[in-house]
């Protein structure tokens, strides 16, 4: 499903669809360090336990985890967010432009 949105404005059509590509592109470099951020705070928990999150998340309780619940909290609850910045990512980033300034997400 995909989405159209037009831009019209009283000012120069393209002074306001710079700003609203400056807008996302910026929102993008926001959660590109985000996701970065995550990533690197799940390498701790992948090399103690020498699996991948996603393996966790769909095979692994809580008794399994030498902190118990705790730990597992904060390990699900950061793949998680991981999960979203990803989904927020890609909707951002196939985001296009046509040659009348209309954006179209998909």
């Amino acid at each position: 499903m995909s989405s159209t949105i037009s831009i019209k404005s009283s000012q120069k059509d393209n002074d306001v669809l710079h700003l609203v590509k400056s807008a996302i592109e910026a929102e993008i470099v926001k959660y590109e360090l985000s996701l970065e951020m995550a990533n690197k705070r799940l390498i701790p928990f992948e090399k103690k336990y020498n699996v991948t999150s996603e393996y966790f998340i769909n095979h692994l309780t809580a008794e399994d985890l030498d902190a118990g619940d705790d730990e597992y909290v904060q390990w699900a609850g950061e793949y998680k967010l991981k999960q979203r910045l990803e989904i927020k990512l890609r909707q951002l980033k196939d985001i296009e432009y046509d040659n009348n300034g209309i954006l179209q997400a998909n």
